[in-house]
């Protein structure tokens, strides 16, 4: 089943991108600090967006517009005061078909389960605003991803189609890892 081979083997691309994601964490201060962290988040998910659109379809995740997305990092940028302007170019995954971007997407979706840690990160620190991104579905998140987990598992009949999933999904990790390596977002 995809859902568990997927988890399986990007599991050292995720642990990679999970370390930077902390380190960038434990080094915020105050709302302006926060707000240039989620700068990364927004670089990176604006323009996955972008290349998955064409993919990913409400015939394939009737949701999907209803899914948090990067306006949601964008609007809580602004909450704290931040802004979007001079957002880089990144490098992204190949996204040339559907299951190359419910690889992607799987990181993404995946992003809100971890999202929890990385508020209650934010609240010990005096952060307490700019959080609807990583706040995710709130009781509905559970849900949310059994209905994604579901819908990735029946696109991949083989292998081989696993693979194209897998790939992507490692990709996405190990780009997102260089937003965090290779750029400075700062205002």
């Amino acid at each position: 089943m995809l859902s568990t081979n997927i988890k399986e083997a990007t599991k050292e691309a995720h642990l990679n991108l999970e370390k930077q994601v902390i380190q960038k964490l434990k080094a915020i201060r105050s709302n302006a600090d926060y707000a240039d962290f989620l700068k990364y988040f927004y670089t990176y998910f604006s323009q996955v967006e972008k290349a998955i659109a064409p993919y990913i379809t409400a015939e394939l995740l009737p949701d999907y517009k209803e899914r948090r997305n990067s306006s949601y990092i964008k609007n809580d940028i602004l909450a704290l005061g931040g802004h979007i302007n001079d957002i880089p170019t990144v490098n992204l995954p190949e996204i040339t078909n559907q299951l190359q971007a419910l690889g992607a997407l799987y990181v993404m979706e995946g992003s809100i389960m971890g999202g929890s840690i990385i508020v209650k990160m934010l609240e010990k620190g005096g952060i307490t605003e700019g959080i609807s991104f990583f706040s995710g579905y709130g009781e509905a998140t559970g849900q949310k991803w059994g209905v994604f987990v579901g819908i990735m598992n029946a696109q991949a009949s083989d292998d081989n189609e696993e693979a194209i999933a897998i790939n992507a999904a490692n990709e996405t990790f190990s780009r997102f890892a260089e937003v965090f390596e290779d750029i400075n977002v700062a205002s």
